[in-house]
């Protein structure tokens, strides 16, 4: 059985080290938008939820995005979620065109499962460091070269990384499908996060081979740090999505998708949270959490140091009230998606959320026993 590999690990054969250090410049490098005041927030929006109406668009939000996007696509009707229930939602949604607020691959999701709808970014620069470190030819080859494995690939990825998969997952699903594949005797290729896959394989004793990608923003907290602040705040729980590195998950009360975090929020009790993962979950934390409860940022790197998120995707942080008018007002892109990439890449998707139907109804009958 393969071993855990750690962040040390040799991952020369998928990705080095030294690219990883070029796509964290490139994130280090985004200019993000100037915030702005109340009366132009207040302008703006108002624009906005005219366009929406007149174009027969729905706004979808990444929990990332920040607080005014999550906020407006609540309040016009549209929806604020992971990538995979925002492309859910926009196929239940009658709107003809959905605005996706969050990263490249998330708009690509959308018009992967709703090819008959108009897809569109609010950013159309905005990417994801794990997308940018599974580049699709180098991804082609490994996957050549172990022709015995079941290719397993995170939601974060591109269309056609997702074409090349066997299944594609969600960090809410991934432990069920990868102890499923297990059982079947399945070995498997996981890609591109190494961090979630090196939390996999601990969890389910998987036979995996990880690709060396990472989240700029989860793999910056740090356990020494974190760890200080679990001294400071003796009576706090402590939060951490899986694409952090491995000494940080040790230290966490609960380890789980955005989804997951939110609930725990919401049903722990417990006065304050200490939370690894981007800050833009606030938004729908503090909703969760309601009065009494406080929320608290994992450190990043060290008090002093200098970050290339600190705790904020660069990429999310593209996104804004100003360019989502600019979109509406002027056009923009489509999300334009070959259509052979698109079949192969649809039945990777389908077969996760056919196996999380079966799940949910398993575990219903379960609790109605």
């Amino acid at each position: 059985m393969s071993q855990p590999s750690k962040k040390t690990g040799d991952f020369s054969n998928t990705i080095s080290e030294s690219e990883l250090k070029r796509i964290e410049q490139l994130a280090a490098e985004v200019t993000c938008p100037v915030p702005l005041n109340e009366a132009q927030r207040v302008e703006i929006k108002q624009r906005i939820t005219e366009r929406l109406v007149e174009q027969d668009a729905v706004l979808v939000a990444h929990y990332y995005v920040d607080d005014d996007l999550q906020s407006l696509a609540l309040e016009t009707g549209g929806h604020v979620a992971d990538s995979l229930e925002m492309a859910r939602f926009g196929h239940d949604n009658d709107a003809s065109t959905l605005i996706v607020a969050g990263v490249r691959f998330m708009g690509e999701t959308a018009k992967i499962l709703n090819p008959e709808k108009r897809v569109v970014m609010v950013e159309d620069e905005a990417t994801c460091s794990l997308d940018l470190s599974c580049p699709i030819d180098r991804f082609n080859q490994f996957c050549d070269a172990h022709p015995d494995r079941k290719v397993v690939v995170y939601a974060n990825t591109s269309a056609e990384v997702k074409a090349r998969s066997d299944w594609v997952v969600t960090s809410g699903i991934a432990l069920d499908i990868v102890s499923h594949l297990t059982a079947q005797g399945e070995k498997i290729i996981w890609a591109p996060d190494r961090h979630l896959g090196s939390y996999i394989q601990e969890q389910t004793g998987a036979d995996m081979l990880l690709w060396g990608g990472i989240c700029v923003v989860h793999d910056e907290y740090r356990s020494r740090e974190l760890q200080e602040m679990k001294q400071c705040y003796p009576d706090a729980k402590v939060l951490v999505h899986p694409e952090s590195p491995r000494d940080v998950i040790k230290l966490a009360d609960v380890v789980g998708s955005t989804t997951a975090l939110i609930n725990a929020v919401k049903t722990l009790d417990a006065p304050r949270f200490i939370v690894a993962t981007d800050r833009g979950i606030f938004f729908k934390m503090r909703e969760a959490a309601g009065p009494g409860k406080e929320l608290l940022e994992a450190p990043t790197k060290g008090i002093g140091a200098t970050c290339t998120s600190c705790g904020h995707c660069p990429w999310m942080a593209m996104n804004n009230l100003e360019k989502l008018l600019n979109l509406l007002e002027y056009g923009g892109k489509d999300i334009q998606i070959d259509s052979k990439i698109r079949e192969k890449a649809v039945l990777p998707i389908q077969r996760m959320m056919s196996f999380a139907k079966a799940r949910d109804v398993k575990m219903a009958s379960k609790g109605n026993a």
